[in-house]
């Protein structure tokens, strides 16, 4: 496996940009009154701690696979990226456009909504304990008899808040008058669309969808589509040769950390045990297989996409 070093320290910025946010994952920059710069750095969190250890390569991953998304998404719904290509970043240096290379990007400014919009076509993680309790998901009723993993009949909307700690349930009713029904209604429909679009095309590779997350956002009246698409962080896949009901299948993300993190003596607060060099090397490779599968290419030598402002 290709490996590289684990890109920026917790508290290294990008030298001559404003820091507006700093999430797990993810930092925020400021561009100009109209663009922000999105920073996917490696790393890594589980049961909403930041391990100490980074991913290699993660960033890269998360980079190239939301792009492609965005890309081959745009006749379902307008979204946030300008481009990928950190050379229209001014004022660095070339330690830091390389160290920044296949990590970025350059997006449009907007208002993110308060919800996340989460699709479910098979049931699994916080659905199925709820169904288990209720025989519902975000007060969605489903048909009885529905096993782990199983298929629903058409994918549903479950809806949660945004929260910096924790976010929190809704019902599709709830998150209806929490965003207004203009912004829910096309936030639904381009949710449920970007849900089929991207379980058809995954079939194609092998890959089920079982459930995903997306985030909109208003700009100039219209809703976009923001954040990232259909990424191992925002995503669970299941390797469709080994999906069964009743069972719990492998999923092409960091699942394998949270499972050796459950068998360690930690209560889930931080600081987290250090991680193994083996199990970082396994869940690398992990995201560098997905992305691959996906987009077609490594994200080792990431090729950034050409594109001006607007």
């Amino acid at each position: 496996m290709n490996t590289a070093p684990v890109y920026l320290g917790r508290d290294e910025r990008v030298p001559g940009y404003k820091l507006l946010a700093s999430g797990k994952v993810r930092d925020v920059y400021e561009l100009d009154a109209r663009h922000l710069l999105f920073v996917t750095t490696d790393r890594v969190s589980a049961f909403d701690v930041v391990m100490r250890e980074g991913i290699p390569w993660k960033g890269c991953v998360l980079t190239a696979i939301s792009a492609f998304w965005f890309e081959h998404t745009r006749d379902v719904i307008e979204n946030h990226l300008i481009s990928t290509s950190v050379e229209e970043l001014s004022g660095l240096d070339a330690g830091w456009r390389e160290r920044l290379r296949g990590r970025i990007m350059i997006v449009r400014r907007c208002q993110p909504t308060t919800v996340e919009w989460v699709v479910r076509g098979y049931i699994a993680g916080s659905g199925w304990k709820d169904y288990q309790k209720t025989k519902s998901v975000c007060g969605i009723p489903l048909p009885d008899g529905l096993q782990l993993s199983s298929r629903l009949p058409k994918p549903i909307l479950t809806p949660t808040t945004k929260d910096k700690d924790h976010d929190l349930p809704l019902t599709p009713a709830e998150a209806r008058v929490r965003v207004g029904a203009s912004v829910f209604d096309r936030a639904e429909k381009a949710a449920i669309e970007l849900f089929q679009r991207g379980s058809r095309e995954l079939d194609k590779h092998g890959i089920l969808l079982a459930d995903t997350k997306f985030e909109f956002g208003e700009l100039d009246g219209r809703l976009i589509l923001i954040d990232e698409a259909l990424t191992p962080d925002s995503s669970r896949f299941w390797p469709k040769s080994a999906w069964k009901p009743g069972t719990n299948p492998p999923s092409y993300d960091k699942q394998v950390l949270r499972d050796w993190l459950e068998a360690q003596p930690w209560n889930k607060n931080p600081p987290p045990p250090a991680l193994p060099r083996e199990l970082v090397e396994q869940v690398a490779q992990r995201y560098l297989d997905i992305c691959e599968t996906i987009t077609g290419r490594s994200p080792a030598k990431p090729a950034a996409s050409a594109g001006a402002r607007a």
